[in-house]
C-alpha cells in the first residue's frame, strides 16, 4: 500500500474497497484521497488471493506481515479467511488512522497489531522480532522510490519470513522488481492490467530459480 504525505485528505464519500470473502466478506474498508493514490483493486485482491490460495492451501493460523500497509485492505482480507494473526505497518499518521478504522470495521483488533514506523526501521532494528517469523508477508512500497530490493534483503537478513513462507510483493508492471534475491527464489510473478506481483519464497541451498 502506498505511503501517504500530510496533503492527503481523508474522504468519507470516496470509493470503498470491501473484504471479498471469509468471515468480514463485505466489510467496507476506509480509503483516502489524493493524488498517486492506488490502492490494491478488489480485482487485483482477488486474483491476488486466488494465488495465495493455490500455493498455501489455507490461510488458517498464518502469521500475517503487512508492510507499506496503507489502509491494511491485503493483511485484513487474509484475516478474514482465516489468518491468525497480522503485524500492519506504515509510517504516514493518515495511514495508521485509516488502518485503526478498518480493522475495527472488521472486528479484528484482537487479532492485529499496529505498527506507526518506517517498514526499514521495523525490518532492520528487531521491531519484528516478538512475532517473527512470518509465514505471508505483503510487500506494496509506493512505486518509483527503489523501496522493494532493501526491504526484501531485510527480511531475509532478519529472518522474518518462515520456512514454507511466501512473500507477495506489488509494484507497477514496467517497475522493475528483482528476480533474483540473496536468499530467496522467486515463485512467479504475475501482471494484472498495470499492476504486477511478484511471489518469492526462501531458497534451499543449491536451489536454482525455476
Amino acid at each position: 500500500m502506498p505511503h501517504f504525505n500530510r496533503k492527503y485528505q481523508l474522504n468519507k464519500r470516496n470509493r470503498r474497497v470491501r473484504i471479498i470473502s471469509g468471515s468480514a466478506k463485505g466489510r467496507k474498508l476506509r480509503q483516502f484521497k489524493g493524488q498517486n493514490i492506488r490502492p490494491t483493486t478488489d480485482r487485483v485482491r482477488e486474483a491476488l488471493f486466488s494465488s495465495l490460495q493455490s500455493r498455501l492451501g489455507s490461510f488458517s493460523e498464518l502469521k500475517v506481515l503487512d508492510l507499506f500497509a496503507g489502509t491494511g485492505a491485503l493483511s485484513l482480507e487474509a484475516l478474514s479467511r482465516g489468518a491468525a494473526y497480522a503485524v500492519l505497518v506504515d509510517q504516514s499518521p493518515n495511514s495508521v488512522a485509516v488502518i485503526a478504522e478498518n480493522i475495527k470495521t472488521c472486528g479484528m483488533q484482537d487479532r492485529t497489531r499496529l505498527c506507526r514506523t518506517s517498514a526499514s526501521i521495523f525490518v532492520n532494528q528487531n521491531q519484528a522480532a516478538k512475532d517473527a517469523p512470518f509465514d505471508l508477508i505483503f510487500l506494496d512500497p509506493p512505486y518509483n522510490k527503489n523501496l522493494v530490493t532493501p526491504t526484501l534483503n531485510g527480511i531475509v537478513e532478519n529472518k522474518l519470513l518462515s520456512g514454507c513462507g511466501i512473500i507477495c510483493v506489488e509494484a507497477a508492471r514496467k517497475d522493475p522488481v528483482p528476480s533474483e534475491v540473496p536468499g530467496l527464489i522467486q515463485l512467479d510473478r504475475k501482471e494484472y492490467g498495470s499492476t504486477a506481483v511478484s511471489f518469492f519464497s526462501l531458497s534451499k541451498p543449491g536451489e536454482d530459480q525455476p
